[in-house]
C-alpha cells in the first residue's frame, strides 16, 4: 500500500491544493508479480463540511479495504465549497472534481481511463459533491457512492446548517440548474449516461427526510439505485460501516475478504 500526500496546481481553481492518494502497490512490487499493464480502478472519495483531505484516512480502514479490493483512491481537499463551480473566478470546484483532477491522476499514476473504472463518493457535503459531480460529469464517472448526503438546500423547507446558502445564493434560482440533484439526474438520464447510485443514511440523522425524498424521485425515474437505511447519526461510526458495504457494491470483480468491517447490520 502507498499512501501518497502530495499538492498540485490546480488550473481550475488557480492555487495549491492539496490531496491524498491510496495506491494498492504492494502485492505488485513482489519480485516476478507481473500486473500485466492492468490500470487501478479509482474512487474519488470527498470529506464533508468543515473537514480535510485526511479525514477518510484517519474516520475509516479505507486504506486496508482499498488494497484487499485493488482500488486506488483520491481523495481532494475541497474547502468548504460543496464542490460545484462558484460565481467567483478561480473556484470552478466542480470542473476540479469532474474533469481537471482525474485528468491529472491519470498522467501521474497508473489509473484506468475507462468511464466504467472511475467511481465518486463522499459523505455529507461531499455526497452532495458526489451526486452533484457524479451525474454532471457523467462521463467521467460510472457510480456514485452518497452517504448521509447534504441536499437539504432544494427540499421546500430547504436551510443552511453553516455556510450552505451562502454558497448557493437564490434557493429558488440554484434549483433549476443542475446544482438540483433531480435537474443533474434528468440530464444525465437524457444522455443514456446516468450512473448507478449508492445512498445510504442513519436513521438517527437529521438529513433522513431529504435523503428518502430524493430516493423516491429516483426510483420513480427508473435510476439503478441502491437505497440504505440502518441505524446510525452522522458520524465516522456510521460512514466507515457504510463506505465498507460500498466498496463491496462497486464493479471491482474481487472477492469479499470476510474480514469484519464494525459497521452496524442493517435492519
Amino acid at each position: 500500500m502507498a499512501l501518497i500526500h502530495m499538492t498540485y496546481l490546480s488550473q481550475a481553481l488557480l492555487r495549491t491544493v492539496e490531496l491524498q492518494v491510496i495506491l494498492p502497490v504492494d502485492k505488485f512490487m513482489a519480485a516476478g508479480n507481473d500486473r500485466e499493464s492492468k490500470d487501478f480502478k479509482t474512487l474519488y472519495l470527498l470529506h464533508g463540511l468543515l473537514g480535510s483531505s485526511m479525514d477518510w484516512i484517519s474516520g475509516t480502514c479505507i486504506q486496508r479495504w482499498a488494497e484487499e479490493r485493488e482500488l486506488a483512491v483520491v481523495m481532494p481537499s475541497g474547502e468548504n465549497s460543496f464542490y460545484f463551480d462558484h460565481v467567483l473566478p478561480n473556484n470552478a470546484y466542480g470542473r476540479f472534481i469532474g474533469q481537471e483532477l482525474p485528468a491529472m491522476m491519470r498522467k501521474t499514476f497508473p489509473l484506468s481511463e475507462k468511464r466504467e473504472d472511475t467511481f465518486i463518493g463522499g459523505l455529507s457535503m461531499g455526497g452532495y459533491g458526489a451526486i452533484h459531480n457524479g451525474l454532471k460529469y457523467c462521463d467521467t464517472f460510472s457510480h456514485i457512492i452518497a452517504l448521509s448526503s447534504a441536499i437539504h438546500m432544494f427540499q421546500e423547507d430547504g436551510d443552511g446548517f453553516y455556510q450552505e446558502l451562502a454558497c448557493f445564493g437564490d434557493r429558488k434560482e440554484a434549483e433549476k440548474t443542475d446544482l438540483n440533484p433531480k435537474v443533474a439526474f434528468e440530464n444525465a438520464q437524457r444522455k443514456g449516461l446516468a450512473p448507478g447510485i449508492y445512498m445510504a443514511c442513519g436513521t438517527e440523522d437529521d438529513l433522513l427526510g431529504v435523503n428518502r425524498e430524493l430516493k423516491t424521485f429516483l426510483e420513480e425515474r427508473g435510476a439503478e439505485l441502491t437505497y440504505v437505511e440502518v441505524s446510525g447519526r452522522h458520524d465516522w461510526d456510521f460512514w466507515n460501516g457504510q463506505i465498507y458495504e460500498a466498496l463491496k457494491w462497486l464493479p471491482l470483480d474481487v472477492h469479499s475478504t470476510g474480514i469484519n468491517s464494525g459497521h452496524v447490520k442493517e435492519n
